[in-house]
This record gives C-alpha cells, structure tokens and sequence, in this order.
C-alpha cells in the first residue's frame, strides 16, 4: 500500500510538473507574469506578518500589499515610514526583495538551477533569454542580432552573480568610511551602507534612515557615490556582459551596447542642464544656492529621474516645467533587462532614428554602421503606445478618485510605472485603498514590460498565410 501511494503521489507530482512544463514552453510571458505575481504575493504575506513591524502589529493588506510590489518591482513608492515601520525581519525581506526583483526572477531561477545542476536546460536557457531580451516573448524567428544569444545565457547568468557582487560591494566600500565620519556607530555604518548600495543598484531609492538625503543634502562624495551605483544600474546586465568580454575592444561592442550607454550618457547631461536652467533662482528647490550646489542637484535629480529614485529636495516645490522634464526622464528609464524601468533608453533612440531616416528619405535606420529592420521599429511604437495608454488610463482613474492636482497624479503614475519612486507627495499613507492597489498594479505592469504584457494578454499567436491588398492611408 505505501508502495502504490508513492507511486500514485509520484504520478500526481508528475503529471503537474509536465503541465507546468508545457505551459511554461507555450505561453512564457504567461509564465513570467504568473511567477513574477506569485513572488509579489509571497512578499506581500511576510511584510503583512507582526513579525515584519517594529511596533509588533500587522501591516493592513492594502498597505502591505503596495510596499511588496513597489520593493520587488524596485519601485521606492511607500505609503509607510520604510526605516521606521519595519523590524530587522522586516528590513530583511525588503533587502532580499529588491535583489530579486532588480535581478529578475527568471533570471534568478535559472541562476539558481544552473548553480545546482551545474548545467542550463533549454527551457532554462529560453527563460533567462527572454528576460534579458524581451522581443524573445513573441513566437517566430527574432531577426535583429540578439545582444545575448542562446548560447551565452549560462555566461550571462555569470555576470549577472558577479556583477552584483562587484557593483554593491564597491558601493558599500565607498559609502562606509563616509558613515563612519558622520559619526555612526560602525555596525550601524555597515548596515546603512549596505541598505544604500542595495537600493542604489538595485534603482530602488529606498531609504534606511528618517532623516533620509538630508545630513548628505551638500555632500559631493556621497550624492555621486548613488549616482554612480544608480547609472551602473540602469545601463543592464547584458551590457555588463559585453563589456567584461570586449572591454577595450569598443569595435566589437554591439550595437545595443553602444545605443545604451551613449543615449544615457546624452540623457544625463541634457537633463541636469535642463534642471540647471529651469530651477535657476527657485529659492524653493536649490536655485538659490552657490553653483557648485546648483550643479550637484541639478545632476542628482537628472540621475534618479530615470529610475533612481532618491530625492534631496522637495519635488512638489519644483516649476511645473520641471515636474514637466521629469515625467519624461521617467517615462524614458533606463537599459534594456537592467534594474531600471521605463520605455528604455534604446526604444527611445529607435523612434528618434526613425523619425531621422524618415526626414531624411531613406528606407531603413541606421546607427553605428549598422542597419536596424523595421520589425524593431514596430516593436518599439508598440511599447511606447501600450505604456502610454496605461499611463494615461490609470491618471484618469487616479483623478477621478482622489481629486488631487493634475501634475501630481500623473508624475506619481509614470513613477509607478517607470519604477521609478519619485513622489511629489500624491503617495502617501492617508492615500484611498483603491488607488493604492490601483498604483500596485502599475507598478507591476511597469516592471514585468509592456512587450510581456501585450504578448501574454494576446488570445493566440497565429501565422498569417496570405497577405491582404496594400493601400495607403493619409498620415500627418
């Protein structure tokens, strides 16, 4: 009898895992999704736990709700003090979280599998694929030169383990001396600066102290130390893993590389000259202050808008023009499978090489000697539209339940969705329970992409076998 209910079990244990097998190899967006909502969940219990509190009293659902996606979809929203609402326990679980949720889950899986197995199955090595590279969701053949191919997921996974490693403790080194003159104790100084390297490259832009940026409000050292980590960040793992392999070859980067790191670059620059100028004698922010201090604002802001999410100055104080500027820094994010969110950079670039090539008369794009097919460009206005109608669809339910000032309602939505954290004061603990889960779930739709959403809401894939008649519309 003990035989034949092992045997039965073991059947029944199989027979799920092939069904999973089967659902993970037909509909993988569906996958992701599932799995990434699971680990949500999974968060969303142990912050709602007393255990998880420094007060010993359970977290309301809604609100531990919210803080569990805004940490593993690296967010930095809080409707919570998150250095003082937490217990060790607590912290610890947002620690972990925001590592998972900037790594990937996928690819943490499959990390974790190959550490164990030694070896990367192909479903495996299509899973990590797929979430360093999201066009790999779409059924068919992906014409465009990968810049992670197949082949080199298990190298890829190995950079992704080293590189956080690298990057977060070159972070803690740099920031613990700091800590230790500004007079913490230094166990306190570890764990500070630990809590700051992991939001820093992670792009979380949570904060381990009530006081938050304010004793470093003027401190060049510090404030470039979470620049550093949050552009190391934002730029990606595939990024990571081409430069390890050609460092000083820049010839034989790819062209997804080079469109990462010089249209961030450009970003960066362009956006704190913006800030520079549009802030100049706001005495309510930093337009005031000696230039050198106008500079180093001005900069950090450019940085975090993006997805870094920290913040010195009160951004509800800013001009509308810049709240303006930085709803499009945030809209834009970062790289491609980084800890950043946003449209990406490199989406951005192709609607721009578009538009150049279409001026110009030329029939493809081109960047870096190089041709870009237009099937990325289709993919590219699809990312942008399909961002663009949550973002506008949740301001408009936003609205309608809360009433507060336009401005506010859409910076904090494209935040949510960019991943951002950046808040004008919209986000907030007194804030309804229907916005907060509505604003939960941007920030889940933000994170996992829009390319993953609309492939999994798609009801089937089919292959058309025939081609209609062509005919012109007029546009513009």
């Amino acid at each position: 009898m003990a035989q034949q209910r092992t045997s039965d079990e073991g059947s029944f244990l199989g027979r799920w895992r092939d069904r999973l097998d089967l659902f993970a190899n037909a509909y993988p967006a569906r996958f992701a999704i599932t799995v990434f909502a699971g680990l949500n969940l999974l968060f969303a219990v142990l912050l709602a736990t007393p255990w998880a509190t420094a007060d010993g009293r359970a977290t309301p659902v809604v609100d531990a709700f919210f803080q569990a996606v805004s940490v593993v979809c690296v967010t930095g929203l809080s409707v919570v003090d998150m250095a003082t609402h937490w217990s060790p326990f607590g912290n610890a679980v947002v620690m972990i979280g925001v590592q998972v949720g900037g790594i990937g889950v996928l690819t943490l899986a499959s990390l974790l599998g190959m550490t164990v197995a030694r070896r990367l199955g192909l479903r495996q090595r299509l899973l990590a694929a797929s979430d360093s590279n999201p066009s790999r969701v779409r059924k068919g053949v992906v014409k465009e030169g990968q810049a992670i191919r197949l082949g080199e997921v298990g190298g890829l996974l190995r950079t992704v383990a080293l590189s956080v490693l690298v990057f977060e403790a070159a972070l803690i080194v740099l920031l613990y001396p700091r800590l230790l003159l500004a007079g913490k104790d230094p166990l306190a100084a570890l764990y500070e600066a630990t809590y700051w390297a992991f939001m820093a490259f992670t792009n979380s832009g949570f904060m381990p102290t009530a006081e938050g940026l304010e004793p470093f409000a003027t401190d060049p050292w510090f404030l470039i130390v979470l620049m550093l980590g949050v552009f190391i960040g934002s730029l990606g793992f595939p990024v990571y893993f081409v430069l390890l392999k050609h460092l000083g070859r820049p010839r034989q980067w790819s062209l997804h590389v080079k469109m990462t790191i010089s249209v961030s670059i450009m970003l960066f620059l362009a956006g704190g000259l913006v800030y520079l100028v549009l802030e100049w004698g706001n005495a309510d922010s930093w337009g005031t202050r000696d230039f050198g201090q106008q500079v180093l604002h001005a900069f950090f802001l450019s940085s975090m808008a993006r997805s870094g999410g920290f913040a010195i100055d009160d951004l509800g104080l800013l001009h509308n023009s810049s709240l303006l500027v930085t709803d499009m820094l945030m809209f834009v994010g970062g790289g491609s499978a980084s800890t950043a969110g946003g449209i990406k950079v490199t989406t951005l670039a192709i609607l721009f090489l578009a538009a150049v090539a279409e001026a110009r008369g030329r029939r493809s794009m081109e960047a870096f000697d190089r041709r870009i097919p237009s099937d990325v460009l289709r993919l590219a206005v699809s990312v942008t539209l399909w961002s663009a109608t949550i973002i506008a669809t949740v301001t408009v339910i936003l609205l309608e339940i809360t009433g507060a000032p336009m401005s506010f309602v859409l910076f904090d939505v494209i935040s949510a969705f960019g991943t951002v954290g950046l808040s004008t004061g919209f986000t907030h603990a007194g804030l309804e329970d229907p916005a907060k889960i509505i604003l939960a779930l941007t920030m889940f739709a933000g994170r996992i992409g829009s390319v993953t959403l609309a492939a999994a809401l798609a009801a089937s894939q089919k292959t058309q076998l025939f081609t209609r008649p062509e005919e012109r519309p007029i546009v513009g």
